[in-house]
């Protein structure tokens, strides 16, 4: 049987190292980049596994386009930008990479706090610019800012894998005490990385530093929005490398312009790319970067390598690295059950853990 996967990530082409693991397989790949839903379907009307970034969203209109399609796949944790109700109704996997960019986020979220209490970026402009020896009374104004971690309450929202690398990092720097909210996760697990679990009213009262790990969905959308804010210190500072739609960037704006809180550092936005005309970027108190949190060298090749991977198990029943839908699996075995489908000749999605 002849399969086909279809990529149609816009931004970028995607790696030779994700499309090798395909075509090693004997399986044909095709990259058609893809800006809205119609050209995504027009791209992969006969496939059987789509390859996709995080625009345009995965929906309901293109999915049920796309009779063969078995396969939704995103490089990554994320699987925000694929309806998984609809996929699920529908027996699509909705696959991803998680873990292979855990260290990188928990990194550069602490690299972010640091920027903000050091003023790094700050410094280097003005030392760049002859400050140090011909304007000495601007290194000067810098010096009065500089704050530091230890002694504060560091708070972390979402206490998964990349939330427990954050704690662990954050610790070294002393702080007075860490805190977590995630509905999810026991103290039991929590006091194995030195955290204590609080309720969401108290992260925001007591964090002197809060930074965002969580996964976008109807519970975390928005959750960040002035009314949070204003329950915050106002010499609180506000981190998210996790996902853009948890933060209302009205009220991010707002708390900013208005001393609400004291500085903010995020690697993404509510809508990617930003855009050049966004208010967020005339804000000097926020430090802002281009959703490269997950990225390095180590992990873009375990992603790209894992994507293609994804894609090829799936159609010879081999284990996924990442499925965010599994109850996709039980609704596979009814499809089957009922007669003819699009997954006729296919073996059964493997969801067992990579050893």
């Amino acid at each position: 049987m002849a399969f086909k996967v279809v990529i149609t990530i816009y931004n970028r082409p995607p790696s030779k190292l994700t499309t090798d693991v395909i075509e090693n397989a004997g399986i044909d790949v095709e990259y058609v980049p893809a800006r809205t839903e119609n050209e995504v379907i027009t791209a992969a009307k006969d496939a059987d596994v789509l390859l996709v970034g995080t625009v345009p969203h995965t929906t309901r209109k293109v999915m049920e386009a796309l009779p063969d399609l078995k396969m939704v796949g995103r490089s990554g944790v994320g699987v925000d930008s694929i309806d998984l109700a609809t996929a699920t109704e529908l027996g699509i996997c909705a696959t991803n990479t998680p873990g292979i960019n855990t260290s990188e986020v928990a990194d550069h979220a602490m690299a972010m706090l640091l920027s903000i209490t050091r003023k790094i970026p700050e410094q280097n402009a003005v030392l760049k610019a002859g400050a140090w020896s011909d304007r000495p009374a601007e290194v000067d104004a810098l010096r009065g800012q500089l704050r530091r971690i230890a002694g504060n309450t560091v708070g972390i929202f979402g206490l998964g894998s990349i939330g427990k690398g954050f704690a662990n990092r954050v610790r070294g720097f002393g702080p007075s005490k860490i805190i977590a909210y995630d509905p999810y996760v026991p103290q039991t697990a929590a006091d194995l990385v030195g955290v204590e679990m609080v309720d969401f009213d108290t992260l925001l009262a007591e964090s002197d530093y809060l930074t965002v790990h969580s996964p976008a969905t109807d519970e975390t959308n928005e959750i960040f929005n002035i009314d949070a804010f204003n329950k915050m210190k106002p010499t609180g500072v506000f981190i998210n490398c996790a996902r853009g739609p948890i933060v209302d960037e009205a009220g991010l704006q707002e708390a900013l312009e208005t001393g609400v809180i004291y500085a903010a550092g995020i690697d993404v936005t509510q809508i990617e790319p930003l855009d050049a005309e966004s208010p967020l970027l005339k804000l000097d108190n926020l430090t802002i970067t281009p959703h490269i949190a997950g990225t390095s060298d180590i992990s873009g090749i375990a992603g790209a390598t894992r994507w293609g991977e994804n894609a090829v198990n799936i159609l010879n029943g081999k284990p996924l690295h990442g499925l965010g839908n599994p109850e996709v699996v039980k609704r596979i075995a009814v499809m089957r059950a009922q007669g003819p489908s699009r997954w006729d000749g296919i073996p059964d999605p493997v969801t067992v853990a990579w050893s």
